[in-house]
């Protein structure tokens, strides 16, 4: 059964490039080199990669996953021009910020101040300038009380949902379509402890990564950014 709904009409644009961009919910152990079996890692994007590739082989669209794990919204600026830029992409997918405030959190010394909205404005401001028709994709970042989260719960939540209204209005700003994930995971928690979606409360178990796949091909698909 396909994930998107509704799908009736829906053309890949020729040629499309998409990109994965983000931290290790992107990175999903992807392979380094070449290899077809592993480059995408198992994330999400994986399988929305696998999804539009089949519905639309003939579009001979082209998927790229650059996340890399433990990176912040600031490691992801500083490798733009070459994880991004240069690859020319036609859509880029954007899931980050959890470590940004993994760091904070944890009082570590790259915590010591927030760059969340300060560096995504930076590679926002960038990318419109020198990628006008790019289209834009931002995920916004999620958490749920288990593991990693539970023990100061309240400082998490104040800064992911801190994050989700920045997010909100850059989405706005840049007109990037915005992709809404905290409130799937909270009403997944309904059917299922968190640990069994977000097995440390950060990190997606493969039912965590089907969902935000779905949520993703929903939002994106309604969009018309890939027609």
């Amino acid at each position: 059964m396909s994930f998107i709904m509704g799908k009736e009409g829906f053309v890949l644009k020729k040629n499309c490039v998409i990109l994965f961009q983000g931290d290790s919910i992107t990175d999903g152990n992807r392979d380094r080199g070449s290899d077809p079996n592993h480059v995408l890692g198992h994330s999400y994007a994986y399988m929305i990669a696998g999804e539009l590739g089949h519905i639309h082989a003939e579009r001979q669209p082209t998927f790229l996953n650059r996340g890399i794990s433990g990176n912040r919204v600031s490691d992801l600026y500083a490798r733009w021009n070459e994880d991004a830029i240069s690859l020319k992409p036609d859509v880029i997918s954007i899931l980050i910020g959890v470590n940004d405030a993994w760091r904070i959190v944890s009082e570590e010394p790259s915590g010591a101040t927030d760059r969340f909205e300060r560096a995504y404005v930076h590679l926002l401001t960038e990318t419109r300038e020198v990628m006008p028709e790019a289209k834009l994709v931002l995920c916004e970042p999620f958490i749920l009380k288990t593991g990693a989260t539970a023990a100061r719960w309240e400082q998490w939540t104040e800064l992911i949902a801190g994050y989700r209204k920045t997010l909100r209005e850059l989405a706005e700003r840049f007109d990037a379509v915005y992709v809404p994930l905290q409130d799937a995971f909270d009403a997944a928690e309904q059917r299922r402890e968190a640990a069994y979606w977000l097995w440390d409360g950060v990190h997606p178990t493969a039912a965590g990564h089907h969902l935000i796949a779905q949520r993703w091909l929903e939002i994106v698909n309604k969009s018309g950014i890939l027609d």
